[in-house]
């Protein structure tokens, strides 16, 4: 069907509500709107179905939402056909819960028992209550760390984990089979209800994943501990569990910012929800000089992904990378396991291919193994599962450069209630040793390396700019130069195709790892970038990372690095 066919046909069927059609009549003259919101389906990406709010099929609403509910529903009765059962949860964002029970409907209406949480929850939660609760699947409706006109809907697999693709192509096969949305029914929640398909859920199952959580305590300190901490949710769900984890493994000295402790889907205190912005953080580090506090955490709306503000010898309050972060959590956890003799011998770690090269130095250091993995957090997960549930080796931790980590197996996905805990306890360990959190990052640099990331990113809206990113991404794979402006380059890893190419010879080897739009370049000095469209956002996103022997020599490293590549780049994507 045809943009102008789709157009009219949810403005004129009845199966669709008044309010969608006067959204979409506003609209009428304005053709370019119209196609941007009609010209295809919203489609999955690393982190599953992600879109502006409002009417059209390349929108999140209701009718979207049981679209792609109905194609999981039928996923799911293909793979077994009694018994099936599903948890869903939701974030603090604009019709969050509503798509929430909207899934619940379709799913009731197929016969399959659903779990719903009784109110918001993290993302974590969610990925453990699948495995709690010996659910065939799970969803969560959020669009993480977007902006407010945002939404989306995340699906997990029955090991707790996003779906690995096969098995989301899978998914997406049976949503695109559905020819006529108008066709999908849906049952009453009360009725869901009285039949026990519905069964709402909530604090049994928190204090499951508490208990789950507080046994993955790396390091045993004082029950009291006197340092004061500062927490913002920035409006999110993590306001509950957060701070009733971090009380009861003993620190009773933390307060949260008041302006962005309750739910807000506007986030009307922050441009963006996002804990990798210093920005969201300048409320709590105002309170943290009130407080005479030397850390700040906070997390994203779905409490999936944490930052980190520490105040360094000079008294000022400085952001954590999402690689200094992971990089400290990775010192701290193997560290305390080995001098506990509690690091096994079979233990890996796992980052992503645009995740600092200091996490492989600490592994080596360690004798751990480390697994590198696309972009994503559900190709963590799935090392977890090939690894550890099918094999006979010791998962320890995991992250990535976009502040997300996990700890443990209890959950799949990435982890800010578990990663807030541990953040605590390194602070705590590290002042134990007269150090700041910003000490032990210059401990790090020290022993294993002064490594310097980056991170680019340029957004283009609607089809055009879609359209702008894949025409660049084609042009630098036919090209594979010798030189990126004046960068010498000695291998391509496409992980499109799953090759590396070795520029000077043309020698091809495999990547080993999965399909990706991934570009990777590795330069002659042993610097690397990477160029990589989102799988979630209109984006597209460039990766950087060198090594230098001072940090000053590695951020000018960086600093050159990243000019040369966007001199190629930015007119790729701007003319």
């Amino acid at each position: 069907m045809g943009t102008m066919k789709q157009y009219k046909n949810w403005l004129e069927h009845p199966y669709f509500d008044e309010p969608t059609k006067s959204e979409l009549a506003a609209i009428a003259n304005n053709h370019k709107e119209i196609e941007d919101r009609f010209y295809r389906d919203l489609e999955f990406g690393t982190g599953g179905l992600r879109g502006l709010i409002g009417a059209g099929t390349n929108r999140m609403n209701r009718y979207v939402v049981r679209k792609t509910s109905q194609g999981l529903a039928n996923f799911l009765k293909n793979q077994k056909s009694t018994a099936l059962s599903i948890a869903i949860a939701y974030d603090s964002r604009h019709k969050s819960r509503e798509f929430a029970e909207e899934s619940a409907r379709v799913f009731t209406r197929n016969g399959i028992k659903t779990y719903l949480f009784d109110e918001l929850k993290p993302t974590p939660e969610l990925s453990f209550a699948v495995r709690h609760l010996h659910c065939n699947a799970g969803i969560v409706i959020t669009a993480s760390h977007n902006p407010k006109e945002y939404n989306g809907y995340k699906v997990y697999g029955e090991d707790g984990g996003q779906l690995p693709l096969e098995l989301s192509n899978a998914v997406l096969a049976e949503v695109d089979a559905i020819s006529d949305i108008t066709t999908i029914q849906v049952m009453e929640l009360d009725k869901a209800k009285a039949t026990g398909l519905l069964v709402m859920i909530g604090q049994q199952v928190d204090d499951a994943y508490m208990t789950a959580l507080k046994s993955l305590s790396v390091t045993r300190l004082d029950q009291d501990i006197n340092y004061p901490i500062i927490y913002t949710p920035i409006h999110g769900s993590g306001n509950k569990p957060v701070r009733r984890i971090l009380k009861e493994v003993g620190f009773n000295h933390v307060y949260v910012v008041p302006q962005q402790e309750l739910p807000d889907p506007d986030f009307s205190t922050v441009k963006y929800p996002n804990p990798e912005e210093r920005a969201v953080f300048e409320l709590a580090i105002e309170m943290a000089r009130q407080k005479d506090a030397e850390m700040i955490i906070g997390t994203d709306p779905d409490c999936d992904r944490i930052g980190v503000v520490v105040r360094n010898r000079d008294g000022q309050y400085a952001t954590l990378s999402g690689n200094q972060t992971g990089c400290l959590m990775m010192e701290f956890i193997l560290n305390n396991l080995q001098q506990q003799g509690r690091l096994p011998s079979n233990g890996f770690v796992v980052k992503t291919i645009v995740t600092t090269e200091l996490a492989r130095a600490i592994a080596k250091a360690y004798q751990v193994k480390l697994i590198e993995v696309l972009t994503g957090f559900k190709f963590i997960g799935e090392q977890i599962l090939l690894r550890e549930d099918r094999g006979n080796e010791k998962y320890l931790f995991g992250f990535e450069e976009s502040y997300g980590y996990l700890a443990g197996t209890f959950a799949r996905d990435k982890d800010a209630v578990v990663a807030a805990m541990l953040i605590a306890q390194m602070f705590a360990w590290y002042k134990s040793r007269g150090m700041t959190l910003d000490d032990g990052m210059t401990e790090l640099y020290e022993k294993y390396g002064f490594a310097r990331e980056g991170l680019d990113s340029f957004t283009l809206k609607g089809k055009d700019g879609l359209e702008k990113i894949q025409q660049a991404m084609s042009l630098l794979r036919q090209k594979k130069a010798e030189l990126f402006g004046n960068i010498g380059i000695k291998a391509v890893r496409d992980y499109e195709c799953g090759i590396r190419t070795v520029v000077e010879t043309g020698k091809e080897e495999p990547t080993g790892l999965p399909e990706s739009n991934v570009l990777c370049y590795e330069t002659v000095n042993d610097f690397w970038f990477c160029v990589r469209p989102s799988g979630t956002e209109p984006k597209i996103k460039i990766y950087y990372g060198v090594t230098g022997q001072t940090l000053m020599e590695s951020e000018k490293a960086l600093e050159l690095l990243k000019n040369q590549v966007l001199s190629v780049l930015k007119p790729l994507l701007t003319e």
